[in-house]
């Protein structure tokens, strides 16, 4: 089976000697289609750093990224920007949501600046707006709503269309517990539905959705689990 998102040997330093810091050591990691992988680890185990590197936001310093094939080492920023509008759904802590457009506006950015339809775009975007439980926010500034109602925009933004390959940087932190778990059995749905998912959280009970675990200390993979395992850690609400 070809994996949807291939890390291979991939190193991330930061800074210059003497104060360089290593963020990845040599990961080999792999998300399949189907799939849901959650990545855990300690605050500064290299989570986040690997997820930006499998999105395309950063450059390992060495080793390879390949989406679906397709090394990003080798493409230029405008071939990884449109990669990212394309096939790639990325969740960020930060939420990244552009204040002067509406909900809808932002979750049909990437869709309008691929090339579809605006009248399309604002289709989709309303349909993964509904999917997030937030059709009534369609028409509402981000300025003008909390910070998980921010969230659940930027998780529509992120789904949006048939995106392949789906990194989630803790998107259930700004969510109540029953929210969280919407979302979860969103993404959840996605991944059995076809796209390859990469979930990062510090809450075993989330990453009891996943099929597989990857436990991360220092920049290393330090374990790895299967889905038995991964159950064990605490039962979700539904699945």
């Amino acid at each position: 089976m070809t994996a949807v998102l291939q890390l291979t040997d991939v190193v991330r330093v930061h800074g210059e000697a003497p104060h360089e810091v290593q963020a990845l050591r040599g990961v080999s990691f792999a998300a399949y289609a189907g799939e849901l992988v959650a990545v855990m680890g300690p605050s500064g185990s290299g989570k986040s750093t690997l997820l930006t590197i499998a999105g395309g936001l950063d450059q390992p310093t060495s080793g390879a990224v390949t989406v679906e094939g397709v090394d990003l080492a080798r493409l230029g920023q405008p071939e990884r920007a449109r990669m990212r509008r394309t096939s790639i759904g990325y969740v960020f802590q930060g939420f990244n949501l552009i204040p002067a457009l509406t909900a809808a506006e932002n979750v049909a950015l990437p869709r309008e600046l691929d090339g579809v339809a605006p009248r399309q775009a604002r289709a989709e975007a309303r349909q993964a707006l509904e999917e997030v439980g937030i059709p009534h926010l369609a028409d509402r500034f981000p300025d003008d709503m909390s910070g998980g109602q921010q969230q659940r925009v930027a998780i529509a933004r992120a789904v949006v269309a048939e995106r392949r390959l789906i990194l989630a940087d803790e998107p259930t932190g700004a969510l109540d517990t029953e929210t969280g778990e919407e979302i979860l059995r969103l993404l959840r749905a996605r991944c059995d539905a076809g796209a390859a998912g990469v979930l990062v959280t510090h809450e075993a009970r989330h990453a009891a959705w996943a099929d597989r675990v990857v436990f991360l200390r220092d920049g290393v993979v330090v374990d790895e689990t299967g889905a038995d395992r991964a159950e064990t850690l605490t039962e979700p609400a539904a699945r």
